[in-house]
């Protein structure tokens, strides 16, 4: 089922159930709102969750890492983005002056449902939320000349999720796409991911309690390239929806 966190009328924080059919959200959780559904269209989508965290892994794609010239790690390439960075649906993505090339980084990103610490593979799908897409954009010139990704991940906006979460999927075999403009720029599956994404939610679970809300982001294929002012970037994943956000 499609699990979406959104605002209506005056009420925030709600969230719901998507019945696609119908075009309507069943609310499910609430902050002082009385009502069990709303029209789709009357609601305003905000992002998945509020996290803690943002724990993103690098170099989880062979095809990326090979355009990278980098080799897959021998355990999973963790790196933390703020929370301040995160964006909605729709939201604008602002590039920053001081940065002269900023990329796109379409990825499948999990959402932790219930807290957690040293959890083994086979527990993790009690601890799931949802899955969703996810834009890890990235300043790539200030990556290179830093040679770590804390300045470089980290401005506002640099985090885009949603537009809601999906957990009746299989996370390891889903188309994943990016658009720029409509034009594809990135096409691969998550079958090619080094780590999968249950794997790494254990393996982060063994190093930091990972809290309601906390989002894991599993690494970008092949295809990455830079946003201009005025770009519509789309990050789409099978059976989960397309995230739509317009830089300037």
């Amino acid at each position: 089922m499609k699990i979406v966190h959104f605002s209506y009328k005056d009420f925030s924080n709600i969230y719901g159930i998507i019945d696609e059919e119908l075009q309507v959200v069943s609310v499910i959780s609430k902050d002082k709102f009385t009502g069990d559904s709303i029209p789709l269209n009357d609601i305003k989508i905000l992002p998945v969750s509020i996290p803690t965290k943002i724990i993103a892994i690098g170099l989880n794609y062979k095809d990326h890492a090979a355009e990278m010239e980098k080799e897959i790690p021998e355990e999973p390439m963790l790196f933390m983005k703020p929370n301040s960075a995160i964006i909605g649906q729709n939201g604008i993505i602002n590039l920053p002056d001081i940065s002269k090339r900023v990329d796109y980084e379409g990825e499948l990103a999990v959402v932790i449902g219930k807290q957690c610490k040293n959890i083994e593979e086979n527990e993790v799908d009690d601890y799931i939320l949802g899955y969703t897409c996810f834009n890890d954009v990235t300043a790539r010139d200030l990556q290179e000349k830093d040679g770590q990704y804390t300045r470089s991940k980290s401005f506002d906006t640099f985090a885009p999720v949603g537009p809601w979460m999906e957990n009746d999927i299989d996370p390891d075999n889903l188309k994943i796409e990016t658009k720029i403009n409509g034009r594809v720029v990135q096409s691969s599956n998550t079958s090619n991911m080094a780590f999968k994404p249950k794997f790494l939610v254990s393996y982060i679970s063994k190093i930091m309690t990972l809290f309601p809300g906390d989002i894991i982001s599993t690494g970008t294929p092949s295809g990455v390239g830079p946003l201009k002012k005025g770009d519509v970037v789309e990050v789409t994943i099978e059976n989960i929806g397309t995230l739509k956000n317009k830089v300037v």
